[in-house]
């Protein structure tokens, strides 16, 4: 990655916080250069560092029993992993800056309502490192599993998450685990909504395909920035403590329509790349989406449900056409491949 003057103007310049999506330590390591102040990893960014660089990784993990197998494997590997970016890559930086030093974990994406289970990953995880944030899904057990870890202190971010309700619903868990933190004298951990925009707008273009409406690509790629602003507002309206995550972006504009916003940014090599030649260092974070876009996108009744702070229930969130496909993804592409891997 050359030198990003748009994303070292964001991350120093404005409120943004520029955190690098990519488990890669050469990609990590230019994205500090540029501004990155933290690392968002998921199951299968795991496992693509693992398989692009196992010669460094043998060097430095300890590497997982052959007798360690299914579930409890995927998860040593995560743990190692991520364990070791927090020690050694971003520990420098934590403590310095809010929102500075972090590395996400994720917890099991095949038992997205196992509570219980969520809560023992997580103190697994976060027993590697006091800068570890860990990730669980927008649903009722995820949820419930992060104002449980908030109690404790333990850092949550909520991910599998597309939507206004669910990034709200992410903001009480927290908040109401943060204040038990609180009054138990724990020191609280930070907290972060995820709002996957670019996973909303790739929902929407196939509903959009298949019921006719009068939305065009030109207005679907507009869904998730209007959904994650208008959480913003809100978010900025009741004083949350949790601070809201853009994610799976699709394009420079994902990142560059939301400049200025407090707002944690996780930002992948290839969106870097293409805000490398952005010139408009302006924050936009204010600039409302078109009010025409939104009544086209608004004929398609998926869209309310995302974008209306009550277009749904907690028991709706992981019946949601996002959440189960990507849930899908992270199994196949990144849980069940570090089930079975080995150097």
């Amino acid at each position: 990655m050359a030198e990003n003057k748009y994303l070292k103007w964001l991350s120093s310049e404005t409120a943004s916080v520029y955190w690098h999506d990519s488990a890669i330590v050469e990609e990590l390591d230019q994205a500090m250069e540029n501004g990155a102040v933290g690392m968002t990893t998921n199951p299968f960014l795991i496992g693509a560092t693992l398989k692009a660089q196992p010669d460094f990784w043998k060097r430095v993990l300890p590497g997982v029993p052959d007798d360690v197998q299914g579930d409890a494997r995927a998860e040593a590997w995560i743990a190692q992993v991520t364990g070791w970016l927090a020690r050694n890559k971003l520990g420098k930086l934590y403590g310095a800056a809010p929102y500075a030093g972090y590395v996400c974990a994720q917890t099991n994406p095949c038992r997205p309502g196992d509570t219980e289970g969520m809560i023992a990953t997580a103190r697994h995880y976060a027993a590697q490192a006091e800068n570890i944030v860990i990730k669980f899904p927008a649903t009722r057990g995820g949820l419930e599993a992060i104002e449980a870890c908030a109690a404790e202190g333990i850092n949550v971010a909520a991910t599998v998450s597309f939507t206004v309700p669910q990034v709200l619903a992410m903001a009480e868990a927290y908040q109401r685990g943060r204040e038990k933190a609180v009054a138990k004298g724990v020191k609280p951990g930070i907290g972060i909504a995820v709002l996957m925009v670019g996973r909303l707008d790739d929902y929407l273009r196939d509903v959009m395909n298949d019921t006719r409406v009068s939305a065009t690509e030109a207005d679907i790629i507009w869904a998730g920035t209007a959904a994650i602003k208008r959480a913003y507002k809100i978010f900025q309206e009741k004083g949350y403590d949790c601070v809201l995550m853009p994610a799976g972006c699709r394009g420079g504009y994902h990142i560059s329509e939301l400049a200025g916003a407090k707002m944690v940014m996780s930002i992948a090599p290839g969106i870097a790349a293409k805000l490398r030649d952005n010139t408009d260092f302006t924050e936009k974070i204010d600039n409302p989406v078109d009010p025409a876009i939104i009544d086209r996108l608004s004929e398609m009744p998926e869209f309310i449900k995302g974008y209306a702070p009550d277009g749904m229930t907690i028991n709706e969130f992981i019946t949601f056409g996002s959440c189960n496909r990507t849930l899908d993804q992270f199994v196949q592409m990144g849980w069940n491949v570090l089930k079975g891997f080995a150097f």
